[in-house]
């Protein structure tokens, strides 16, 4: 799924748009019922922003178009004219540019946004953020990390990088993590560097059985929570919470 650094990056491809009236076209069925083109298209594109793993683009008018790019979705900036095969869910053509959405099935229009404090904010809020993760004491940390209510832009491979760069293990509930905002400034820090074209090196993700680059011992991996993202964690230096036995 693209996290909070893709969103961003996203946005910043899509600034060639800003301040130009737009043609709107939305080619995917699934797209045109919603009528986006017909209330959108001749309209001057505002702004384009990233608020956690959503793109926010801001019309003449005070119109506000959401993006949520769920697990596929993908923001494409083209030549206008380029060839294309089958139908992206929604083309946003300027002078000489196009914005492309392929397989993102969420758009909504002048709906208001429900998310918590963006994490890759220019001044993020961490204590908004720690009063929001602290309301739910019980909820283990590696799972409450991910619900966008509360801290909006982390996904499965900053929340587990995250976690390992602070020493706190995944499977601590909220209440038993006495230092929660070095785990929200790891990600920040992370995912800014992801967004300024930096490659961080992978620590624990994607290395389930691989020695810790920190202390040695083998890298576990396991499903979490309702939607059973697998989370990744070395159990030597991330101890704390009920780790899952198999």
């Amino acid at each position: 799924m693209p996290e909070g650094d893709s969103l961003h990056r996203a946005a910043l491809r899509l600034q060639v748009l800003v301040g130009q009236t737009v043609g709107v076209e939305t080619p995917n069925p699934r797209a045109a019922v919603k009528q986006l083109a017909e209330r959108l298209d001749g309209l001057r594109l505002e702004s384009v922003e990233a608020v956690g793993k959503n793109l926010l683009l801001r019309f003449e008018g005070g119109h506000v178009l959401r993006s949520h790019l769920r697990m596929s979705g993908r923001w494409r900036v083209v030549p206008r004219g380029t060839p294309r095969a089958g139908r992206p869910w929604l083309v946003l053509r300027g002078a000489e540019h196009e914005a492309v959405l392929w397989n993102g099935p969420v758009l909504e229009l002048d709906k208001p946004l429900a998310a918590g404090p963006d994490i890759l904010a220019e001044e993020p809020r961490y204590e908004e953020m720690l009063a929001r993760l602290r309301a739910q004491p019980a909820r283990q940390i590696g799972e409450a990390l991910l619900d966008q209510r509360l801290v909006a832009g982390i996904g499965n491979i900053w929340r587990s990088e995250a976690l390992w760069e602070a020493r706190v293990s995944p499977w601590a509930p909220v209440a038993d993590v006495a230092e929660l905002q070095p785990v929200l400034e790891a990600a920040n820090r992370l995912m800014a560097a992801s967004v300024a074209g930096a490659r961080p090196l992978r620590r624990v993700y994607r290395r389930a059985g691989r020695p810790c680059r920190r202390c040695g011992s083998a890298i576990r991996a396991h499903a979490q929570g309702d939607g059973a993202r697998v989370v990744y964690w070395c159990p030597t230096c991330q101890r704390g919470g009920a780790e899952p036995t198999t």
